[in-house]
């Protein structure tokens, strides 16, 4: 009749995302539970093999359930597209080639000897022929950069190595998709040269994306910043994100190559806050799209019916794994906690390994039955991993001999120091010393337990995260100080807590007299260049030992700071000149 209302499909199935996110992220942070479990629970339930095989006999159920499951594949491929955009964010062009050793040597030794070692057992116990043994034996060598990065991070011993195994993975599915398919019983003869042509025409790309990046972007962002329009600044984002990943996919490469570059390029300018915080909700929201759609791939009954083996299949992948990643980790010298915990996180198989079965199976080098149970493997792998996260760290904590400790008292006022370091020790002893109570945060779980074993109060946590410093009392800590010696971070991390925090007392460590001009840009109380200050001290030993009085030496002293004070005021355009109180000699 006139004025009904009628929801086509694809409303109502959005109705189901954003009521499902609307649940499962309250009431899983609520019981401190990664929602990654709650958005693939949602998905079995809301999914065809849930109460989406109801609706036939309960037709008001197709208000509450997905009625098309391949329509949220977009949806979900760009979850996974913003992902790695965000990890582009975090990181920097020197940081990555600080990695290559971990990317290139773990990552390829990894994916090898699993892969390898997979396609030998599948080849030599279960009668496989050799191409499809390979097939299946490379696919189950991928892990989820969907699910373990937003787990592990980036930056402790644990998120670097997950981190470059990723990457490497994420470099090989081209390659490995195409040897497919010139392996395939109906392969072309230029299969070898269609990935030649793929490999050339994406390097071209890459190289101008990096070129263009370097010139275009900080343009773009600055008119955008200019506008101060959030929307205009959105779309931009977007604009960068999806071109990138559509130029790398349009010659072949995997769009999430481009989304990484992409990332890497706005983490070079100095709009990277701004763009990572306003990405924030599209990332998540994707992401929970993607965990819905691998839930909705899990059959109950399928796995019911063949419990024995399917359990049986799941356990095997992920023993195996672990024990291989765990073991290349300690051959390389990662400490045998780190190594632990990483194994047993990158034990799962991946969303790539969904591609890579899909891909052989079109080839027709994986029958489909044998492909759609690895499918059901694969799904369950996904769905424990955060249980396998929260294994690792247990079984982390047993090797290396380091005990449950008591949480940090949250009523307590203490002043937060950031980074577990050398740095942030002397300043926790200093503070001891004259009885300022305080706390040392940190994401390396190593720096945490050697800080506790000596005493210090520490406790582990990532301060990029607003949860971390909230769960310290940051509103009512005296001040907040950075020793982190990641310059970007510590920028980023300085105006996010001016803008949160205006009245806060923020002492930052500047890697020099430009970065901290810089911190005094986002908002630092004080700035205490390193190099200035060491600089400063050997001079005053030097004269002081070859004979100058003590008072000149420290007049000198003085008016050098006051000419840097004046440097940081002019080359920093920067509206007041800065302190440096950063000496006993000048208090």
């Amino acid at each position: 009749m006139a004025g009904e209302l009628t929801l086509s499909p694809m409303m109502s199935d959005a109705l189901v995302i954003l009521g499902s996110a609307g649940i499962v992220i309250p009431v899983f942070a609520r019981f401190r539970v990664t929602p990654i479990i709650g958005f693939i629970l949602i998905g079995i339930l809301v999914g065809p093999y849930g109460l989406g095989a109801l609706v036939e006999r309960i037709p008001w159920l197709q208000h509450i359930t997905i009625s098309d499951p391949d329509s949220l594949t977009p949806f979900a491929d760009f979850g996974i597209i913003l992902l790695l955009f965000a990890i582009g964010l975090e990181l920097s062009f020197n940081r990555l080639w600080q990695l290559r050793r971990l990317v290139f040597g773990l990552g390829s030794l990894e994916l090898l000897i699993i892969g390898s070692i997979s396609a030998t057992f599948f080849g030599y116990y279960s009668g496989m022929e050799t191409v499809p043994a390979l097939a299946l034996g490379f696919a189950l060598a991928f892990s989820s950069t969907a699910i373990v990065l937003p787990m592990s991070g980036t930056k402790s011993p644990v998120g670097r190595a997950a981190l470059s195994m990723l990457l490497f993975e994420d470099i090989m599915i081209v390659p490995i998709i195409f040897i497919l398919g010139a392996l395939a019983p109906n392969a072309q003869a230029d299969g070898v040269g269609g990935l030649t042509d793929t490999l050339i025409q994406g390097g071209i790309v890459i190289v101008v994306l990096l070129v263009v990046g370097r010139l275009a972007l900080p343009r773009l962002f600055s008119q955008a910043a200019r506008t101060k329009s959030p929307e205009l600044f959105l779309a931009a984002s977007l604009l960068v994100v999806i071109g990138a990943s559509l130029a790398t996919a349009a010659t072949g490469l995997s769009p999430i190559v481009g989304a990484l570059i992409a990332g890497l390029l706005i983490a070079e300018t100095e709009y990277h806050g701004e763009v990572e915080s306003i990405m924030e909700p599209f990332k998540g929201l994707a992401l929970g799209v993607f965990l819905i759609t691998i839930g909705m791939s899990i059959d109950v009954m399928a796995i019911w019916a063949d419990l024995g083996a399917v359990v049986s299949a799941v356990v095997g992948v992920l023993v195996f794994k672990a024990i291989v990643t765990g073991t290349l980790l300690r051959l390389m010298g990662a400490r045998r906690s780190t190594a632990a915990e990483t194994g047993v996180l990158m034990a799962s198989p991946s969303e790539t390994t969904l591609i890579v079965l899909a891909a052989a199976t079109s080839a027709l080098v994986v029958d489909e039955e044998t492909a759609q149970f690895w499918q059901i493997v694969t799904a369950i792998g996904l769905t424990v991993t955060p249980l396998l996260a929260r294994l690792g760290r247990v079984i982390a904590r047993r090797v290396e001999g380091v005990p449950e400790l008591p949480e940090e008292d949250e009523d307590e006022v203490r002043t937060i120091i950031v980074g577990g370091g050398r740095v942030g020790r002397l300043v926790a002893d200093m503070l001891r010393t004259h009885d300022q109570t305080y706390v040392i945060l940190d994401a390396d779980p190593d720096l945490i337990a050697n800080a506790k074993r000596d005493g210090y109060r520490a406790t582990f946590g990532d301060a990029a995260r607003g949860d971390a410093l909230s769960r310290l009392g940051i509103e009512k800590a005296p001040a907040v100080v950075l020793t982190m010696d990641e310059p970007v971070l510590a920028q980023r991390l300085v105006g996010k807590l001016r803008d949160d925090y205006p009245e806060l007392l923020i002492v930052a460590r500047a890697r020099d007299t430009d970065h901290a001009a810089a911190l005094y840009r986002s908002g630092a109380s004080h700035a205490v260049p390193e190099n200035l200050e060491s600089s400063l001290q050997l001079s005053e030993a030097v004269l002081v030992d070859i004979g100058i009085a003590m008072g000149p030496v420290i007049a000198s002293i003085h008016a050098k700071r006051d000419e840097y004070r004046e440097r940081l005021e002019k080359d920093g355009n920067l509206s007041s000149r800065p302190k440096l109180r950063t000496s006993v000699t000048e208090a």
